[in-house]
């Protein structure tokens, strides 16, 4: 029996999304193998970077500041993780594009031309919210490391110190691309601009509470400079979805 052909309106059976899906997730994980191999030799350099804060805490502070590998696997597993960790940031085009097109098939033809943007703005934002965190690293390490008594020493377990770094990279670089996905969901006719405009007020509060935890410092002034760009972006995406609704009005109205 011949295949039937997918819908003209992109919807697709559950049994062919779930497929899809897999298909996506395949293609995803290979990226980040060949991503891995490369971050597998770059595993050097990271470290050196990793732990560049921490000897500038402890030439700051007096105090000894250091990783410490508490198990005799744990090196290699760090190194490891660090290879996926920095998979995840090599290929992060193929991967932001394999999330846009499983969702392309249950949109129109016109909204599948938006791939390219969506990728090529998301990319830019990822890279840039890690960026960010990585500035923020060594002010958070200082400080933190200000708090050992003086004649002390902080010998820091080397999976915790990876995990911290890690997830912050990975959050402040997923916040940055939460505005693109806000557009996107406008593009598709799922979330009007108004609505975003009338949330703005709970935008700033999330934006703040995400940087007051993610930001584990105590002064106000990180909290803030961390605050204030997902701020612009939230109402950067805001014009954004205001502008397109208004095309989508004034179609409909010269439609009518």
């Amino acid at each position: 029996m011949a295949p039937t052909s997918r819908p003209v309106d992109g919807r697709m059976p559950l049994l062919e999304h779930l497929l899809e899906l897999r298909k996506r997730f395949v293609r995803i994980a290979l990226g980040l193998v060949v991503g891995a191999v490369l971050g597998w030799m770059l595993y050097d350099p990271l470290l050196e970077a990793l732990q560049a804060p921490l000897r500038a805490a402890s030439e700051s502070t007096g105090a000894q500041v250091t990783l410490n590998f508490t198990g005799l696997a744990s090196a290699l597993d760090i190194k490891v993780k660090a290879a996926l960790f920095l998979a995840v940031f090599v290929t992060c085009p193929w991967w932001l594009y394999q999330v846009w097109a499983f969702v392309t098939p249950g949109l129109t033809s016109r909204e599948r031309r938006f791939a390219f943007t969506f990728v090529g703005a998301s990319v830019p934002l990822f890279v840039g919210g890690g960026l960010m965190a990585w500035l923020v690293l060594p002010h958070a390490v200082e400080i933190l490391a200000s708090f050992v008594p003086e004649g002390s020493s902080n010998f820091n377990n080397a999976q915790e110190y990876l995990s911290f770094v890690m997830r912050l990279i990975l959050a402040f670089g997923l916040a940055f691309v939460s505005p693109v996905v806000l557009v996107v969901l406008n593009l598709a006719g799922i979330l009007q601009g108004r609505t975003l405009l009338k949330a703005w007020r709970w935008a700033i509060l999330i934006a703040f509470t995400f940087a007051a935890i993610m930001t584990p410092t105590p002064d106000a002034l990180t909290m803030i400079l961390v605050a204030l760009p997902i701020c612009v972006l939230y109402f950067a995406a805001v014009g954004v979805a205001l502008l397109n609704d208004r095309r989508a009005e004034r179609r409909f109205a010269d439609a009518a």
